[in-house]
């Protein structure tokens, strides 16, 4: 990103402040005309033509003005915008509609419906998750032939259990064995790293175990990785896509198409949320930044809530690039606390 001088940082942000405006190209004519910037067309033409070719603006149509590239819009959110403080009465309302609750998922949709309400985007959430819980200790029980019952214990001493079907029957000495070679892998990682390390690592290994080193793999395997996809669609929540129709940059019937076929499938957007797990505050991904064609002509603002002091999820908003950095950042920003603070007292 090129640094810029005092002049071309003024135009500049100007600019971008029009288009997020209106959405219309800006012509020197209309910025020479703004309060505070005291400079003539002519000039301005002459610094448009260095930002344009610094990669900062461009021109949709040959007769039209100029509108921001991505390039611009980071330089923008990154050095250029002063955050606006959230209004106490939206704070204060905020509070009563996510105390009204106790239960714990009705919490969450809830907080994700008064976000797009809010905002006037869609809003995204991930439920809350122990994936990002440190394990501390695994055991398995004998239920049944073939059958296992595996008991999670994590740093909080908090127990979860699941059965796992398996193709043949163990004895109570072989689960201990494996219980014991996958904790001494396992110990003190989260889930999510636990799938990581069994997705990406382990296989090499697996020529050179013996028996019980592999039978513990497939233990990890079937109880960390199996319906793993299938259940992402309950992982994610989504609300007020259907205010992206009167996005005039989102309002094509085919990018609408593609957009919400990614709200369906959610894999996509939930791995994007996952970037921002270990987040500390607000992430900001515009265009091309999240890595998917589909939201190359959208931003995506998200924070982390927590829950017993451990990141459980992420919530955000999904938008047009031209939308209000300055108010959005802040509402998701204090909506992800405020979540936080609202699960201490859930059931």
């Amino acid at each position: 990103m090129e640094n810029l001088n005092t002049r071309q940082e003024l135009l500049l942000k100007a600019l971008i402040e029009s288009f997020i405006s209106d959405g219309q190209p800006v012509g020197s004519s209309k910025l020479s005309k703004t309060p505070d910037i005291g400079i003539s067309s002519a000039t301005i033409r002459n610094v448009f033509v260095d930002l344009e070719d610094l990669g900062y603006i461009y021109s949709p149509h040959k007769s039209a003005g100029r509108v921001p590239t991505e390039l611009a819009y980071r330089m923008f959110v990154d050095k250029m915008i002063k955050v606006q403080p959230v209004n106490n009465n939206l704070i204060k309302k905020l509070k009563l509609n996510l105390t009204q609750d106790n239960e714990r998922k009705h919490i969450v949709q809830n907080t994700n419906e008064i976000l797009s309400n809010i905002t006037g985007l869609a809003g995204i959430i991930s439920l809350p998750t122990h994936a990002k819980m440190e394990l501390k200790q695994i055991d398995f029980l004998q239920l049944s032939d073939n059958k296992i019952l595996a008991i999670l214990i994590n740093k909080n001493n908090n127990v979860e259990n699941k059965i796992i079907n398996l193709d043949k029957n163990y004895t109570s000495s072989e689960l201990q064995e494996a219980a014991n070679y996958l904790n001494s892998i396992i110990s003190g990682q989260s889930i999510h790293h636990i799938r990581k390390i069994l997705l990406n690592e382990l296989d090499d290994m697996r020529r050179d175990m013996n028996s019980i080193m592999s039978s513990a793999i497939t233990f990890g395997k079937k109880l960390f990785l199996d319906a793993d996809d299938k259940q992402k669609n309950d992982d994610l929540l989504v609300s007020g896509q259907t205010r992206l129709m009167n996005c005039k940059e989102l309002s094509d019937i085919d990018k609408l198409k593609t957009l919400f076929e990614a709200f369906s499938e959610k894999n996509n957007i939930l791995h994007l949320l996952d970037k921002s797990i270990s987040s500390d505050g607000v992430k900001i991904f515009i265009g091309a930044e999240s890595g998917y064609n589909v939201l190359d002509d959208c931003s995506v603002i998200s924070a982390p809530y927590k829950f017993d002091n451990d990141v459980v999820g992420v919530l955000g908003v999904i938008g047009p690039k031209r939308m209000a950095y300055d108010t959005v950042i802040p509402i998701v920003d204090i909506t992800a606390k405020l979540l936080t603070e609202a699960l201490k007292s859930s059931n």
